[in-house]
């Protein structure tokens, strides 16, 4: 069969199978390509600043198009209310971050619940590698900015120490604190005082700023492109089998002949009483 296929005629056959083969396995990369593009660009930008009481309110659920949002606010630290969240990497160094609860100036209160009449959001100020190097926040008035995020799940830690949680759960964290909160938490990246920033990004000391860029953009499956790939590649290997059918045909007429020649008997025997009847 090997002589067969090295003939010139079906040597070209099987280099025009494999730029046809060619042709459509490029176009079924084009199509998982296009499986995982969005149609539209995102929503909304994420790294423009904005105000977090033109965005957010306390007492919602924190929609998708709020969430990871370079966001701005007044207010002052609550050094009374302030965690260590265990178990957060820098660097490849587990350390802790440490949250501090911020009174938003001009944010609504929600009475019930709370035994303060303000509305704080918990701040990861920034992340520590000994927790007795907790230091107190900065005092007075401040403008914040850094990144907003949704709230984590609670985790169950029986051996956690005092002033310790599992996770920035804000939902634990009113329980603890008996304030009103926003649903969310922020990442502190400039605390600017009187006297300048005075947030972990800025000020030397064994409090690290934490480094949070904006999360990827999750993009939809589109299965109907898929399916167009899938099939691309169906028919890159159904035009090599075609050529691979044909120069069997071709062996098995050289090497076989009376079989053909019998087939072609029963199929002219078969037109033959065709057309008796």
């Amino acid at each position: 069969m090997l002589k067969t296929a090295l003939k010139p005629r079906w040597m070209a056959a099987l280099l025009l199978a494999l730029v046809v083969s060619t042709v459509f396995v490029l176009l079924s990369q084009w199509q998982f390509s296009r499986s995982t593009q969005s149609s539209e660009p995102p929503a909304v930008a994420t790294e423009e600043l904005k105000p977090l009481l033109s965005v957010f309110a306390p007492g919602q659920q924190m929609p998708a198009s709020v969430a990871d949002r370079l966001v701005s606010l007044n207010g002052h630290f609550d050094a009374s209310k302030q965690v260590l969240v265990k178990n957060r990497l820098q660097d490849g160094v587990s350390g802790y971050w440490v949250v501090t609860a911020f009174v938003v100036d001009g944010a609504p209160v929600l009475k019930a619940g709370a035994s303060e009449s303000t509305t704080v959001i918990p701040v990861a100020r920034g992340w520590l590698a000994d927790p007795g190097q907790l230091d107190s926040p900065p005092v007075g008035q401040l403008k914040l900015t850094g990144r907003l995020l949704p709230p984590e799940a609670p985790v169950l830690d029986k051996e956690l120490a005092a002033g310790q949680v599992a996770a920035l759960s804000t939902a634990e964290l009113i329980n603890l604190w008996q304030v009103n909160s926003y649903s969310g938490f922020i990442v502190s990246f400039t605390e600017i005082g009187p006297q300048g920033d005075l947030g972990a990004h800025a000020v030397a000391g064994d409090l690290k700023g934490i480094s949070v860029g904006p999360q990827p953009v999750e993009q939809p499956v589109n299965w109907l492109n898929i399916f167009y790939a899938v099939e691309w590649v169906v028919f890159a290997g159904f035009s090599i089998f075609m050529w691979w059918r044909l120069v069997a045909d071709d062996y098995r007429r050289a090497t076989e002949p009376e079989f053909y020649d019998e087939e072609t008997d029963e199929e002219t025997t078969a037109e033959a009483e065709e057309v008796k009847q």
